[in-house]
């Protein structure tokens, strides 16, 4: 070991000269600073002992070094390819040949940049020709190399140093806020960075703050160029690299092994002591891989019995701390195939009867006026996981992730597990790779054929994009697999998940009057109503049709950012039950769930069966109107003209909804609420939200809601 210490200590890499142990002695000294902080902060309401604290610090310390090992990759990274012989004949005029390529061909050719459109394709153009001209300016004029390269050099360790920092000061105002290192949430803002920034910037300080913070980290950088200038006048050699790169990934490979043991030692009865102990970005990377947030530890609780005694108002029958109830039907079952459509990002909005005067969804409207539609119904989160878990699962949203992206997202109880309780064959379509999102992992795990892009033949595709192939494409795909279907005799379920209603909104030429080429949203929505017009067509056409229940609603809105936590307009999502032999038409105003939709269709069906959604059949004398709606963070519940949202560090807001009148809608078509903060608080609506979120995180925490 002494030997290895010694070797180790003669490699220029690792010399008091080397940026790279300069840069960890900064990093050590922030975190143990940032510890000693975070010890003596006023939300660290414990005392502790001296083993405690020799734990923090000691185990503290261990954890930062090898969690800067890790992190420091993109340091070796820029190490390694600092050298003078690439720019010598003829390596040089190749090299800088290469880049001359690439920006030519990302700049005037399609590219898979290109193909998912935004802002993409100039981030990317921008960078490569960054580094066209840089290597060009270091490879035609030598004169000035040194200079250049010490301007690049400082500008490196910048960033890193402003990690370094603007990382201490983030954990500092996440444990000012939360009295903990990063979890979920802190994944969460990075998700919704627009809101975070509005927020911030509304809280804090922001450009002392930000002045305070450059300042610091230009003179840090300062004096860690000055340190290791040396290093840069002096590049190693080969050998040298190739002796540190050996050592780094030694290093590297150790500490992979060794920040998740340093981790499982964070078990002391004193929560404090374990997150002081822990290092922020591993946190930050774990609650990143493990999605969840613990219910009880963040939200506002009520006693288990208590909050189930609530739930069975909801939910008649339940008992044992359970949602299993029985759901029994006078009338004979009713076997006809059901097909589900959810569309993606599909907002009311978009609709004529929500006054949408574009004329975007020409069938949808027309289609519209011969089904059961839902004119008052709400998707319960902004992501295509969380509409996809909401007709599944028929559960409120959880904190944090969606059971989809979870690990424990098998053999849970599902609409899928009801239709083949029923004999139904039960499939999930999607047109993009189903292993995105977790899809294909979920669906698989929950008894559910898949159908994705894998399963087409060259053939069978006529246009796609970085999503996967076009909604037409997947619509003649699932034309073709239900024919197959109905020549055996057994009814089936199968759920086709959209993908063209998504940036970079690209589809075939020629099918309608906006042009692909331009990548509008408007383009999309339209599109996607084209592609569902000729799916009807065609299933018009098949024997089995008539037998057929068509449901059709969005999986979320096109956005979810508003003036407040949870705008209601961005969850007001278009939904409608077509079967014209079977089902009259009629507009529905009832308020409902994205969860009730399925529990409504069984319904209808006349199934009975064993249930353990929360979701309801919302023609049933027994159902209460109500909606949920949610961020990862913010849970809410739509109630008596009353929003109720709960959050971390057990926070509960209420605004009164008011609806805003458009003379153009119809009564029951409302789209618009101003949400007025309560003065005075609904106590009732408030342990009811309670009860909801509750019961739910305690069925699948404790493996309840199984099949």
């Amino acid at each position: 070991m002494r030997l290895i210490f010694i070797v180790i200590q003669d490699m220029i890499y690792f010399k008091k000269q080397s940026p790279f142990i300069t840069l960890l002695l900064l990093y050590i000294v922030v975190n143990i600073a940032l510890r000693v902080v975070l010890l003596f902060h006023p939300i660290t309401q414990s005392s502790f002992g001296l083993i405690e604290i020799m734990k923090i610090f000691c185990f503290g310390f261990l954890s930062d070094v090898f969690v800067f090992v890790i992190v420091s990759v993109f340091l070796w990274l820029y190490f390694l390819f600092l050298s003078n012989s690439k720019y010598e004949k003829p390596w040089g005029y190749f090299i800088f040949g290469c880049f001359l390529v690439l920006l030519i061909y990302v700049s005037f050719f399609n590219t898979i940049l290109n193909e998912y459109g935004g802002s993409l394709p100039e981030i990317g153009i921008s960078f490569i020709a960054i580094k066209t001209i840089l290597f060009g300016l270091l490879l035609f004029i030598p004169k000035y190399r040194k200079q250049i390269r010490m301007v690049l050099y400082a500008i490196a360790i910048f960033i890193f140093v402003l990690v370094i920092v603007q990382n201490a000061i983030s954990e500092f105002f996440f444990w000012n806020e939360f009295g903990v290192r990063y979890n979920f949430i802190a994944v969460d803002y990075l998700i919704y960075t627009n809101t975070v920034i509005g927020n911030i910037m509304e809280s804090y300080p922001v450009v002392p703050l930000f002045i305070g913070v450059g300042l610091v980290t230009a003179l840090f950088t300062y004096f860690i160029v000055k340190q290791t200038k040396p290093f840069l006048n002096s590049l190693p050699s080969f050998s040298d690299k190739i002796k540190g790169l050996i050592t780094y990934i030694v290093l590297f490979i150790f500490s992979l092994f060794a920040i998740p043991f340093l981790a499982k030692l964070e078990k002391s009865t004193n929560v404090f002591t374990n997150e002081l102990q822990a290092d922020g970005l591993y946190k930050f990377y774990v609650a990143f891989r493990t999605n969840e947030l613990e219910y009880p530890e963040f939200y506002k609780t009520i006693p288990d019995t208590d909050a189930f005694a609530l739930l069975e108002k909801y939910l008649p029958g339940i008992s044992n701390q359970s949602s299993l109830r029985t759901i029994q039907n006078d009338s004979a079952e009713i076997r006809k195939n059901v097909v589900l459509i959810t569309i993606e990002s599909y907002s009311a909005e978009y609709l004529k009867e929500f006054a949408n005067e574009k004329k975007l969804t020409p069938f949808l409207d027309s289609i519209a006026k011969e089904s059961l539609q839902f004119t008052n119904l709400y998707a319960v989160g902004n992501r295509t996981v969380r509409g996809l878990e909401a007709v599944t699962l028929c559960l409120p949203p959880s904190a944090a992730e969606s059971v989809v992206k979870r690990t424990d997202n098998k053999e849970k109880f599902s609409t899928g597990s009801i239709f083949k309780q029923k004999g139904y064959a039960v499939k999930y379509m999607y047109g993009g790779d189903a292993y995105f999102d977790n899809m294909g992992d979920f669906f698989g795990g929950n008894g559910y054929d898949i159908i994705d892009k894998k399963a087409f033949s060259p053939e069978e595709i006529t246009f796609s994009n970085i999503w996967g192939v076009c909604d037409e494409d997947m619509y003649t795909k699932a034309i073709k697999i239900m024919n197959l279907e109905a020549k055996k005799g057994k009814p089936f379920f199968n759920h086709i998940m959209t993908v063209s209603n998504h940036r970079p909104f690209t589809y075939p030429e020629g099918k309608i009057d906006i042009s692909p080429k331009i990548k509008s949203r408007d383009g999309g929505v339209k599109y996607t109503d084209y592609a569902l017009k000729q799916f009807f067509t065609m299933a018009s056409k098949q024997s089995w049709f008539k037998n057929t229940v068509f449901v059709i609603l969005a999986d979320h809105c096109a956005s979810s950012s508003g003036k407040t936590e949870l705008p209601m307009d961005k969850y007001h999502i278009p939904a409608m039950i077509y079967a014209p032999s079977f089902i009259s038409a009629k507009e529905d105003t009832v308020l409902m769930s994205q969860i009730d939709v399925m529990p409504t269709v069984f319904g209808l069906l006349n199934f009975s069966y064993q249930s353990k959604f929360y979701g309801q059949d919302v023609f049933l004398p027994e159902y209460k109107p109500r909606a949920f709606i949610a961020t990862y963070q913010d849970l809410g519940l739509i109630k008596d003209n009353v929003l109720t949202i709960i959050s971390p560090v057990k926070k509960v807001k209420q605004f009164q909804l008011i609806s805003i009148p458009n003379t153009k809608l119809k009564r029951g078509f409302n789209l618009l609420y101003e949400e007025k903060p309560m003065t005075k608080e609904r106590k009732d609506l408030i342990n009811e939200t309670i009860s909801f979120y509750q019961t739910s995180a305690y069925l699948l925490k404790n493996k309840k809601y199984q099949k």
